[in-house]
């Protein structure tokens, strides 16, 4: 696989799990452990994944851009910080 798509593949995977993982939560939350519960699970995760994942592919450069300007530069070659 080219370099150039794993930007598109970490947000399929990041989608992915952080969908994955709060649908549980909250089919659990609203539903209790009842009989069928991982097809209610999975009867939510999907259609949350088909929006997270281009959510992802929107919000992380913006996230990346917001947190690059909360991040100290490292320091310099004599130890001074470079910004």
């Amino acid at each position: 696989m080219s370099p150039k798509l794993t930007p598109v593949l970490f947000g399929l995977v990041l989608s992915a799990m952080m969908s994955f993982i709060v649908s549980g939560i909250t089919t659990f939350r609203n539903a209790g452990l009842v009989e069928g519960f991982f097809n209610i699970w999975i009867g939510a995760w999907v259609p949350s994944w088909l929006i997270a994942f281009p959510v992802v592919l929107v919000v992380a450069p913006i996230a990346r851009r917001f947190v690059g300007l909360l991040v100290r530069a490292p320091a310099g070659p004599a130890g001074r910080d470079a910004a």
